[in-house]
């Protein structure tokens, strides 16, 4: 993380705000050129807007991981009902809420002192050790291009943690937004990271889509096939296919990226 800047976390976004003043991004893109502004602000050519989970780092295997700490802690009846707990909680909020759920099946089994080692488990897990191959050199290959930012989904203290906790926050500088439903929130990434071009990296085609369908042409979205949801076909059939599928995140560093933008 840079020095002299600050982790601010709302209850929608998570950004870096300077501690010398200002937000770092603040404006539309049509207010700037390519000149800087008071040397710290100016429209980049391109950014590249990469989601976390399932894109960057294998969530599914962090999930299977959490769903056998579970079952070797607490039993199967136990795992199978947080999981019931999380669907539900995933289902009203739009997101996955690890730490809530676990927070409301607390309420159910308050005499279980178990309970406090299992935030242990989430809160310390080694998410660096299941970001996917060639991830990082992903994220590097497109610095070469462009601006690089996390456009993540998620709660304000797990989906940070699992940012910091996994180096990625590390890797892009501290340029790291985390919303509810980032799909909603495209004027808001615009003003903080203005840009003549984007491109959006995601396994979910649902959010390509729906960015696609608000940037139109200034985005190019980039898909690539790995986990559940990605694989899932009904998801394949439900939406247009992205600009660009690749097999893994890795792919990334074979494509021309400056034929896109």
């Amino acid at each position: 993380m840079e020095a002299g800047s600050d982790i601010h976390i709302e209850s929608t976004i998570c950004y870096i705000h300077s501690s010398r003043g200002g937000n770092l991004a603040q404006a539309r893109p049509e207010q700037f050129d390519n000149s800087t502004l008071g040397g710290r602000l100016y429209m980049e050519q391109t950014v590249f807007l990469f989601d976390v989970d399932n894109t960057l780092l294998d969530n599914d295997r962090v999930e299977a991981d959490l769903r056998r700490h579970l079952e070797s802690q607490f039993g199967a009846e136990s795992r199978d009902r947080y999981f019931a707990i999380f669907e539900e909680l995933r289902a009203e909020l739009g997101y996955a809420d690890y730490l809530g759920a676990l927070q409301r099946y607390r309420i159910e089994s308050m005499g279980d002192p178990r309970l406090l080692m299992m935030s242990a488990f989430l809160v310390d897990y080694p998410f660096a050790n299941r970001l996917y191959p060639g991830s990082l050199d992903a994220l590097d290959y497109a610095a070469k291009f462009g601006q690089t930012v996390i456009l993540s989904d998620g709660d304000v203290v797990f989906q940070p943690r699992k940012v910091t906790r996994s180096g990625l926050w590390e890797e892009v500088n501290g340029r790291v937004l985390i919303y509810i439903h980032k799909e909603q929130m495209l004027d808001d990434v615009e003003m903080r990271y203005p840009a003549r071009h984007y491109f959006m990296i995601d396994d979910k085609l649902r959010i390509l889509a729906a960015m696609k369908n608000q940037w139109g042409d200034r985005l190019t979205t980039v898909f690539p096939r790995q986990g559940h949801y990605a694989m899932d076909p009904k998801n394949a059939s439900a939406y247009p296919a992205a600009d660009i599928t690749i097999e893994r995140i890795g792919d990334l560093v074979n494509l021309d990226l400056s034929r896109f933008s």
